[in-house]
């Protein structure tokens, strides 16, 4: 079974300018799409368009099957929402069960609600849940109607960060062997979730790809931006035109994963550049360095990298590019 995505919509808005999208990909069964993207580039709208929330040009084909003209509740599909869409009215164990009157294939809310760990708030009404708890409730609302096509758009983004790095965990679980179309403006997740990413930017598509295609090996420098990696511009590296891919061409871009750029010692012979030291920070697991690169050509550039043993705020530190580790964008 494949889910088939080719589809363009406009949407119009008072006093504001028409907004397009267009996207074309698959999802194979058992495959997680994660559609990533900066917030206003389109993730929901498209989101929304294939579940048949909005009309729009093209077509939505499920195994072969267009369903563009199909209304939602026809489609077969679970449509996770960013704000959990309860019932307020409702117990959580109505909420759960609300699909099932209009879906032949079905789930037990019960069984369900404990594989989510909610088990215990069964008689509980919405407005007394957590964030979390309440994602979790709308997660198994979702999956009671044994949906063919699981929808998420954003759950995690209104969590604060400990629960939704456990939401995220579970998930994981949850998705193994899901067929799902997950939105989400968070690297972290798409990372951790996707097996492909489409990234999206302005309405459009601008790559697609395994998530190490996408965060090793960016399209252009908008997405290895947007996905974490640094851009050095080679006109301002002289030392990178001519060993990156063969190109001789200093218009253009190089990505690295700050990862993989080395911050070198005193006695590390040739470097690529030297850099003064802007900003050191502490996270979960390592230090991020942001040096201000000394560039022949008084380009301003920074590059962010780790290190376990940061140098000091003003420090002059050397730097290398690892070859094998660039990627012309």
């Amino acid at each position: 079974m494949t889910l088939t995505v080719d589809l363009a919509a406009t949407f119009s808005a008072d006093g504001a300018d028409d907004f397009h999208i267009a996207a074309a990909f698959e999802v194979e069964t058992g495959e997680t799409v994660v559609v990533l993207g900066p917030s206003g580039s389109g993730k929901t709208l498209l989101l929304e368009s294939v579940a048949g929330f909005h009309d729009h040009e093209g077509a939505v084909r499920h195994d072969e099957r267009v369903i563009s003209n199909d209304p939602p509740e026809s489609r077969d599909f679970g449509f996770v929402f960013q704000d959990y869409a309860l019932f307020p009215h409702m117990t959580v164990r109505e909420n759960v069960g609300f699909g099932l009157r209009y879906h032949e294939s079905e789930r037990d809310p019960e069984t369900l609600l404990s594989e989510l760990g909610v088990a215990a708030l069964a008689e509980r009404s919405p407005p007394t849940l957590s964030g979390g708890e309440r994602q979790r409730v709308a997660l198994a609302r979702s999956l009671a109607v044994d949906p063919e096509v699981l929808l998420l758009d954003e759950p995690l983004s209104s969590l604060d960060v400990p629960t939704r790095q456990t939401l995220r965990d579970d998930l994981q679980d949850v998705l193994a062997d899901a067929t799902a179309i997950y939105v989400t403006h968070d690297r972290t997740t798409a990372r951790a979730l996707a097996d492909r990413i489409v990234v999206m930017n302005d309405g459009g598509v601008v790559q697609t790809g395994t998530p190490t295609d996408v965060f090793e090996r960016p399209a252009s420098p908008l997405v290895a931006r947007f996905t974490g990696s640094n851009v050095l511009p080679l006109a301002a590296l002289p030392s990178l035109r001519e060993t990156v891919d063969g190109t001789t061409d200093d218009s253009g871009y190089v990505a690295i994963r700050p990862e993989a750029v080395v911050l070198a010692g005193g006695d590390a012979g040739a470097v690529d550049a030297t850099a003064t030291v802007e900003r050191v920070t502490r996270e979960d697991a390592s230090t991020r360095v942001v040096c201000a690169l000394v560039t022949g050509d008084g380009t301003d550039v920074t590059v962010d990298a780790y290190s376990d043993d940061p140098p000091g705020v003003g420090e002059t530190v050397s730097i290398r590019f690892p070859r094998d580790a660039l990627t012309v964008c």
